[in-house]
């Protein structure tokens, strides 16, 4: 007689010395290492910006706004020169101490103009170089006619010397709305000059800008 068949062997997962056999099932997936912790940013909080460039306004090329607030956004003369940078097609405008610059440097290398917070149309934000000095030269007096124009109007300074004139003409845009009022940032002015000048601030007599300025050996580090 034929031996029965053996019946299958169920398994409990209730009976503990089943464990051994039961088929491990994967763990069930879950979000929780996934889940955003922090909190929705706050509106209408400004985004600080980064180092601004900076130069005249004839330079920009484009309608021009200048902060109306001609106190707190536009700064006193400031001293400025012009250091040569190996690698560097142009020289690169540093801030200077003016008693350094007096000390070391002929008159002829020192620039004192003012920086103002300005913008192109949509926020494009710069520094705008503001003559004071010579303002009997047409040049320097229709640049800083444009500046102050450009306080309560769009203004673009174009160049007459095609003409056979000196000076700029401050073209006023066709309509007064043409571009959104600008979105002043509320950075103070002092931080954003700091910013658009930082590695290029010349403070003592060791900084590398004055040794190249002045012709002497720099130390190799």
């Amino acid at each position: 007689m034929a031996d029965k068949a053996e019946k299958p062997h169920l398994v409990s997962p209730d009976n503990p010395s089943d464990e051994a056999m039961l088929i491990a099932k994967p763990a069930a997936f879950s979000l929780d290492k996934f889940k955003s912790t922090q909190t929705a940013a706050l509106a209408n909080v400004e985004t600080l910006l980064p180092g601004l460039p900076h130069h005249t306004i004839k330079e920009a090329r484009d309608f021009v706004r200048l902060h109306p607030d001609e106190t707190t956004y536009w700064s006193v003369e400031l001293c400025f020169v012009n250091v040569p940078i190996q690698g560097q097609k142009r020289d690169t405008l540093h801030l200077i101490v003016e008693e350094l610059a007096m000390r070391h440097l002929p008159h002829a290398l020192i620039q004192r103009f003012r920086l103002a917070l300005a913008t192109k149309p949509y926020d494009k934000f710069f520094l705008c170089h503001v003559p004071t000095r010579n303002l009997d030269n047409k040049w320097n007096e229709t640049n800083l006619n444009c500046c102050t124009r450009a306080k309560t109007h769009w203004i673009m300074a174009a160049s007459l010397y095609d003409s056979g004139v000196e000076g700029y003409k401050g073209e006023l845009s066709r309509d007064p709305d043409a571009f959104p009022s600008p979105k002043w940032p509320t950075e103070t002015l002092s931080e954003m000059i700091g910013k658009a000048f930082d590695g290029r601030i010349i403070d003592s007599e060791a900084h590398p800008g004055l040794l190249r300025l002045i012709g002497a050996k720099q130390q190799m580090s």
